[in-house]
């Protein structure tokens, strides 16, 4: 009986070390250029050495050369020590400890279109939202597929932040010390015309296409004055040229017509009513985009 419990004991310390060392390889921070290692090799404290890794990703040994240590985890760069002795026959049981004194950086750059946009320090991974948290969060015209460059491996990665809090916790990506955050502008939309605040909106809001009446409402109402049975939508096709479609914008609002979704650099045109403003053709809308565009909101 207590053999069969002493089994049992030694089994779960086995398993509880396994579970633990798998964690620490997946939570450790990896090893980059610049960073500052210790090495210790247990019985051999002459060979005990503080070894910066080069820009290669290579650290010197005392003996034994050099390893590639970039991209590695702190205990698979220990072992790669190791093999490192063991092949060259330098010892028969080398034991290698690594830890990282110093990274290079412990700032991450969060650029683009973010509150704050700057150098945050952290010491260990976090996620995209977490990250972007620091810098303020991401202004309102800001594109929520964001862009995140790795410093270990030169990694670039492609991360769409949601709105919805239980979203965020699906797929979450990590961002490590070094590296860097972009944040470009939403592609937009625009309203002109007889509108009550006329401008360039992002084209996805609450992580859906703006449709014609939301963004009717986001340019602030039509005016009084407005011709709504002209309405008119300027849509750039793939060949760069433009197709111009009328709205039935008054059937829409009273639900007899669906509503139509929008998609990036689309043009709502809301003609005046008195005749001079009605006659405005494709090229004259796509024109006024440019004005539009400085009402972007913040």
């Amino acid at each position: 009986m207590r053999k069969v419990c002493g089994f049992f004991f030694l089994l779960f310390i086995a398993l509880a070390l396994g579970s633990t060392a798998h964690g620490q390889q997946t939570d450790s921070l990896l090893i980059g250029p610049g960073d500052l290692l210790h090495i210790v090799v247990f019985d051999s404290p002459e060979l005990e050495q503080h070894a910066r890794v080069t820009d290669s990703g290579f650290v010197p040994l005392l003996v034994g050369g050099s390893i590639k240590a970039a991209s590695l985890a702190p205990e698979q760069a220990a072992r790669a020590i190791e093999k490192t002795f063991l092949d060259q026959h330098l010892m028969l049981h080398p034991q290698v400890s690594v830890t990282v004194e110093q990274y290079a950086t412990q700032n991450v750059s969060v650029i683009g279109d973010v509150r704050l946009p700057g150098a945050y320090p952290i010491i260990t991974g976090h996620t995209v939202e977490e990250v972007l948290a620091l810098a303020g969060g991401l202004m309102p015209d800001a594109d929520h597929n964001v862009s995140i460059e790795h410093r270990i491996g030169n990694q670039h990665v492609s991360y769409y932040v949601a709105n919805a809090v239980e979203a965020k916790s699906k797929d979450a990506v990590q961002v490590y010390p070094g590296d860097v955050v972009r944040v470009a502008r939403a592609e937009l939309v625009f309203a002109i015309g007889d509108l009550g605040k006329p401008g360039g909106f992002p084209v996805i809001n609450n992580d859906q296409h703006l449709t014609v009446l939301q963004l009717v409402a986001m340019a602030g109402g039509l005016n009084k004055t407005a011709a709504i049975g002209r309405v008119r939508l300027v849509r750039t096709q793939p060949d760069g040229s433009h197709k111009e479609t009328k709205i039935p914008l008054n059937d829409i609002q009273k639900g007899k017509k669906t509503d139509i979704a929008l998609q990036a650099n689309d043009v709502l045109y809301v003609p005046f009513s008195y005749m001079r403003n009605t006659a405005l053709g494709v090229t004259g809308v796509i024109a006024s985009t440019s004005s539009a565009a400085i009402y972007v909101t913040h």
